[in-house]
């Protein structure tokens, strides 16, 4: 997985600069004006996700590297990809920027925890020894949150730039996250098969459980239709390229990073069949 780590940091710093780039402070306002859908949102995603993930691996009786792996990507926030995806599904965009955007920054602090936990209670062993919580949020601090406030300043001072260019910029950040696909399945091309074998129905089920429980838990907590799609597409579908990004900062051995590579690839596919249905709900 060379090219990958090697890309990766790169490929997810410019994703959060363009996140960054969408970002004004009303965004964040917007959460205080209406907090109701936010916080089921943040529930859903923040908490509720990682528990289900570690009751599915518990379940399943997964070995342990695939188990973290599946954990990593449940710790992962929801990505730039959300809120194009609920913007086709007509769902509340604003609702999706605020989530995506106040989760990544405060993701600094919630993977490291939320995974070394997991490494814990796992009885996982191979987190390198040189590694810690800190420097983990310190590596993420430098791709996640620098370059969302670095986009943040941009918008400020070029707004009409940036708000004329705001679709080109949507576009790039899936290209970039295209590109680290892509290198997965260059470097590890004759081992895909192998990789969904192992990890390909616990992200698959991870995947599923939580679209379909977050919608109804939205439907039965959150104010509206436009809301419920929101949040059910924000737990659903996590950032593919974060995840990556941390599972090759932990960890050497490439069994780690199979889940995240596997949900990486699954997501889009059951992300699109989730468009259609949402798109045909009132």
């Amino acid at each position: 997985m060379e090219i990958v780590t090697k890309i990766a940091p790169i490929s997810l710093a410019l994703i959060m600069l363009g996140l960054g780039l969408g970002l004004t402070g009303r965004d964040f306002l917007r959460v205080l004006n209406n907090p109701k859908d936010f916080i089921v949102g943040f529930i859903c995603q923040l908490i509720l996700l990682p528990v289900v993930a570690y009751i599915i691996v518990l379940i399943m009786d997964l070995p342990i590297e695939i188990a973290l792996g599946i954990m990593i990507i449940a710790a992962a926030p929801g990505g730039v990809t959300t809120n194009v995806m609920t913007k086709f599904a007509n769902g509340d965009v604003a609702l999706s920027i605020s989530l995506t955007a106040i989760i990544s920054l405060i993701s600094i602090l919630t993977v490291p925890f939320i995974i070394f936990k997991s490494a814990d209670l796992l009885g996982a062993t191979g987190i390198s020894s040189n590694l810690t919580m800190t420097g983990i949020a310190l590596k993420m601090a430098l791709v996640v949150t620098v370059p969302v406030i670095l986009g943040m300043i941009i918008r400020k001072f070029a707004v009409n730039f940036v708000t004329s260019n705001i679709r080109i910029i949507e576009k790039i950040t899936i290209i970039l996250f295209l590109i680290v696909f892509a290198a997965i399945l260059v470097e590890e091309k004759y081992n895909i098969l192998n990789y969904f074998k192992q990890a390909g129905i616990a992200a698959l089920t991870l995947n599923v459980v939580m679209i379909v429980l977050s919608y109804y838990i939205a439907k039965m907590f959150a104010s509206g239709v436009k809301q419920r799609k929101c949040i059910s597409i924000e737990c659903g579908l996590q950032n593919g390229t974060l995840a990556i990004f941390v599972a090759t900062q932990i960890f050497s051995d490439i069994t780690y990073i199979i889940p995240t590579a596997a949900y990486a690839l699954i997501m889009y596919l059951t992300g699109f069949i989730l468009i259609f249905i949402l798109r045909r709900s009132t």
